[in-house]
């Protein structure tokens, strides 16, 4: 006998209006599309089409299927325990910078080749360009300091004409940079975006994934891989995000001339005191925090800019009429 059915709602509302992810996912659409998901469906102990989301390959494959069925790609893989992230959150996450965008334009949304992002750890899985260039047509510049995200993320591009020729990968040569090393002051970028390592520490990062799979598994497993991978510099770094975040705003300042909108995601509520202090210290003209929620999870998107109204005017009129 099956459990009483949960109710669930038809639309995930706290996603973005234009978010191609907020209807369930529609299993037989996706396994059309990509005819190798087939073999990860099973059914949940409520009889409904589902994958097993403490499978890592099932998550992969679910993520290929998605890319392939809502973004229009040709194929897309990554290195073995490489972050797969979620793509509904990456999604909205660029959703949210074009309405920014299109508020610092008259309520004009720029779009096309002309409009360049920076996406600071593109990572091996390549998400953000994907569905910049797929939703709005947009040029990325992406950089990474791991060679082996790079190449991943280059086979990727590669595979796909909707990307070719429209994404660039760069190797960041410095652990401790972000801009410098990938970006000169004579470029141009209209935005960039960024995923920062929410852990402190190899063991905290450890410790919540173990959490994370038993939630999603039901089991005390300490050999359980992650469900969505992820290399030391993906999940974790010294200071943690407060400390990610404090480094990258101080940098950016050397290339606020060279950019309109910054921004980053900020996991933790308690970071926002942090990162609103070191951009008041560093004279920032604007300040946007753009909240987001997808299930139970909720988080938030920092933008700065440091152009004068007057420099905003002219780059209006010069880049995006």
């Amino acid at each position: 006998m099956l459990p009483d059915k949960k109710e669930h709602a038809k639309i995930k509302s706290r996603l973005h209006p234009r978010n191609k992810n907020r209807e369930r996912y529609n299993f037989k659409e996706l396994i059309e599309t990509c005819h190798d998901l087939k073999s990860f469906v099973v059914l949940n102990k409520y009889d409904d089409q589902s994958i097993d989301f403490a499978d890592p390959k099932a998550v992969k494959m679910l993520n290929k299927a998605l890319l392939m069925h809502y973004y229009g790609l040709s194929d897309w893989d990554i290195p073995e325990n490489y972050l797969c992230p979620p793509i509904p959150g990456r999604a909205d996450y660029i959703h949210h910078m074009a309405d920014l965008l299109c508020s610092s334009n008259y309520g004009v949304m720029p779009k096309g080749d002309k409009i360049t992002c920076m996406d600071i750890g593109v990572g091996a899985n390549c998400i953000y360009p994907i569905v910049g260039r797929t939703e709005y047509g947009w040029s990325f510049i992406g950089t990474d300091i791991d060679p082996v995200a790079i190449a991943s993320a280059n086979k990727i591009i590669e595979l796909n004409p909707s990307l070719k020729g429209h994404v660039e990968c760069r190797l960041q040569p410095s652990s401790k940079d972000y801009f410098y090393g990938v970006f000169t002051r004579e470029e141009r970028v209209d935005m960039t975006v960024c995923n920062p390592p929410f852990h402190a520490s190899a063991e905290d990062a450890h410790a919540a994934s173990k959490r994370k799979v038993t939630n999603l598994s039901g089991k005390q497993a300490e050999a359980v891989k992650l469900n969505f991978g992820g290399q030391s510099n993906e999940l974790w770094c010294e200071g943690g995000e407060g400390r990610f975040l404090k480094t990258m705003i101080s940098e950016s300042k050397k290339f606020g001339k060279s950019c309109f909108w910054f921004s980053s995601l900020v996991s933790k509520q308690s970071n926002l005191k942090l990162v609103n202090k070191t951009l008041k210290a560093m004279g920032a003209e604007k300040v946007e925090i753009i909240p987001m929620g997808q299930g139970n999870k909720t988080s938030r998107i920092v933008a700065w800019t440091f152009l004068t109204a007057e420099e905003q005017k002219e780059w209006r009129e010069t880049r995006w009429k």
